[in-house]
């Protein structure tokens, strides 16, 4: 588990009873603090992914250059969504 950290944040009243009431209702009181960190890591999910690929490429190189495949097979993109929007209707 991750070193935790106890703070006071300032938000609108009305911001915050409505968040409250919305996470109470669906997991409990317990789990308040729970909701606002996932907010907070919904915020910052950019840097945890980074963190993440670097800890994922540690003692290896990340590729420098990325080239370009063919397909093997003839492809025809608009035929294939034309396709798929008529098997909605």
């Amino acid at each position: 588990m991750a070193e935790k950290v106890k703070t006071t944040i300032v938000v609108d009243q009305r911001l915050w009873r409505e968040f409250k009431s919305r996470v109470v209702a669906e997991r409990g009181l317990k789990s308040l603090s729970q909701a606002v960190e996932e907010a907070l890591e919904d915020e910052v999910s950019d840097v945890l992914v980074a963190e993440a690929l670097e800890q994922m490429l540690r003692g290896s190189e990340a590729p420098q250059t990325v080239e370009p495949v063919k397909p093997r097979v003839a492809t025809d993109a608009g035929r294939a969504v034309r396709e798929l929007r008529e098997s909605r209707s």
